[in-house]
């Protein structure tokens, strides 16, 4: 199997990757036609688990191979990894400037980015809509370094998509059942739910080509994908997921879901 799909190329994985994610968020958006609530505190365990499974993500699979790809460098092999990593969080920082938003636990009068006259439920989704920005891209870049032809670069893809797509499945129903709490039909649930993760395969085709076409840039762009993830999980998943308590719980998870990432990453890559 392995031989077969590194005879692919590597921006068609990224997309079928891509896919993948986002079939994972449609699947976990799809509880909605089951539940019409979500009780706060498995809110926030999904996001916990979500932040820690991205935590361990941006180390394992992207900063670390990063820094080694970089080792030619002696002693200043940190420096791509470094300056990608920045520049990263500096990327996510304007996103969340110019894109209206409002995460998820907070009153409407906290809503982030320019003025506007959306509706409270789109400006839910847009959130979610900046999270999965850095997701896609980092399974675009780690399938666009497949380009190297090494085996284990492939396999570190694999598990990436791997992880995010477990984090995406609680995800989707953290998104869309809350919606449904909002007023919305099932169906409009299900469907803002699912368009949240549109953007992860579109990024990660962007990402591979990237990567594919200016192959020197591989350790600084897997080093942004991380920078961006981690600017999402401070700066969103953290926040909102010890909102009304839980507190202990949420933690919990945030350990378990980097256990989890970190165990498939380190066994399986």
């Amino acid at each position: 199997m392995l031989n077969y799909l590194s005879s692919l190329n590597p921006v068609l994985l990224a997309l079928l990757a891509g896919i993948f994610t986002w079939a994972c968020t449609a699947a976990g958006a799809s509880l909605v036609f089951f539940f019409k609530n979500l009780n706060k505190k498995w809110g926030n365990i999904m996001l916990g688990f979500a932040a820690g499974v991205m935590l361990a993500a941006s180390f394992w699979s992207l900063l670390a191979p990063a820094i080694e790809m970089s080792k030619d460098l002696g002693k200043f092999s940190f420096v791509p990894a470094l300056v990608g990593f920045l520049l990263g969080g500096i990327f996510l920082r304007v996103i969340d400037r110019i894109i209206p938003h409002l995460h998820f636990g907070f009153p409407e009068q906290a809503k982030e980015g320019p003025k506007t006259s959306l509706r409270k439920s789109i400006l839910l989704v847009l959130s979610i809509t900046i999270h999965n920005i850095p997701e896609g891209a980092a399974v675009g870049v780690a399938f666009g370094a497949v380009i190297t032809g090494d085996t284990e670069t492939l396999i570190t893809a694999i598990v990436l998509a791997l992880g995010i797509g477990i984090q995406n499945f609680p995800e989707g129903a953290a998104v869309s059942i809350p919606l449904r709490g909002e007023g919305l039909s099932r169906r409009k649930s299900f469907w803002y739910g699912q368009l949240s993760a549109v953007v992860e395969p579109i990024f990660a085709v962007i990402g591979a080509v990237l990567v594919v076409f200016v192959t020197p840039i591989l350790p600084f762009a897997l080093a942004f994908a991380a920078g961006a993830m981690i600017f999402v999980i401070v700066e969103e998943l953290i926040p909102e997921s010890q909102v009304e308590g839980s507190t202990d719980l949420a933690t919990a998870a945030t350990m378990a879901g980097f256990a989890v990432m970190m165990v498939l990453d380190v066994a399986l890559g």
